[in-house]
């Protein structure tokens, strides 16, 4: 009997998942794939908070997409860390507030974290112990070495408008 090799498991961040709302660009087709089947998106608590908050004050005209991208599409929601975790790994990250996210990545055992965030997806010495426990990823890169997408699919996105793509999918 032949077993299919389990589906990839990728948590993506805020900063993804406001983008992926609000903007047409490279974090909406990393949700694209998550939607259509390409990967099990895995979605902290915290993640979601903090999605909602931000979309809620600086977006709110795409507040009841996120809603209802909740709503219908399938994720794997995954807890917080506990206080005391948090306070055993205040040196997991240089931005102290996004160690939950991090700390939520590490323990679901996700195979990749997509992130925009700098304290999160650069590597350097702020990121290094991290980068031991799981693959942080900004979204092309994600799109590219994951999914597969060469440079002029992602050339296609990078600056797309609502406009264009309100225009290709007429086409």
């Amino acid at each position: 009997m032949v077993k299919t090799p389990p589906k990839l498991r990728v948590m993506v961040d805020a900063n993804v998942l406001i983008s992926g709302i609000v903007w047409p660009r490279w974090p909406r087709e990393v949700l694209r794939h998550a939607v259509v089947g390409d990967f099990q998106l895995v979605l902290s608590e915290t993640v979601i908070r903090q999605a909602r908050k931000r979309i809620n004050n600086r977006f709110p005209e795409f507040l009841d997409e996120f809603e209802q991208f909740l709503r219908i599409h399938e994720y794997e929601l995954v807890s917080d860390p506990t206080k005391e975790e948090i306070d055993q790994n205040k040196n997991l990250v240089r931005d102290l507030t996004d160690i939950p996210v991090a700390l939520a990545a590490i323990n679901a055992k996700v195979d990749y974290l997509v992130s925009e965030d700098k304290d999160l997806s650069v590597k350097n010495e702020t990121t290094e112990e991290l980068r031991k426990h799981v693959t942080v990823l900004i979204a092309g890169t994600f799109l590219r070495d994951v999914m597969g997408w060469d440079s002029d699919e992602l050339e296609k996105v990078r600056g797309r408008t609502w406009k264009d793509l309100k225009q290709s999918e007429k086409e």
